[in-house]
């Protein structure tokens, strides 16, 4: 028993000893793996907006800022709100849609043809929001919509 545990012993120091000699370079040059994450709901390289326009506050809020939209190096449509997005974040959803009017008008019965849901907002400042598609060129507008409290928080004419 004594002579297996000393063999298998002897077995693991050599061959700590051929995996540490036989991983390193004449130079002993440090090998260094970098990880890249890749982030699919971002751009890929530049975003060239085709559109774009400023929000006008509703309802009281504070909505002001600048929406744009998009393609990216890869040809894939972006709504990008900038730096300078800020809107009422405390009553809970404020959905994000593309309309062909600054005037929300549901019409579920007929799958609303006039609105998009393309997110929801839970911050202000930057943000991307990868679309699927080219948004038809009828969609017109970016309406901010608070489904708690049934009414707009702004909207802006993307131009």
């Amino acid at each position: 028993m004594k002579k297996g545990i000393l063999l298998i012993s002897k077995v693991a120091l050599v061959s700590v000893f051929i995996l540490t000699t036989s991983c390193s370079s004449d130079d002993d040059a440090e090998t260094i793996v970098e990880t890249v994450t890749i982030d699919s709901s971002l751009p890929n390289g530049t975003l060239v907006a085709s559109r774009s326009g400023s929000f006008v506050a509703e309802s009281g809020t504070p909505t002001a800022g600048t929406a744009e939209l998009g393609i990216d190096d890869d040809s894939t449509s972006f709504i990008h709100f900038e730096n300078d997005f800020t809107t009422e974040l405390g009553t809970g959803t404020v959905g994000i849609f593309l309309s062909t009017s600054a005037v929300y008008t549901p019409d579920p019965a007929n799958g609303n043809p006039e609105l998009m849901l393309i997110g929801n907002v839970n911050a202000n400042g930057e943000k991307f929001i990868k679309l699927s598609e080219a948004p038809e060129a009828k969609y017109t507008h970016i309406i901010l919509w608070c489904a708690t409290a049934n009414i707009p928080f702004g909207n802006a004419e993307l131009n």
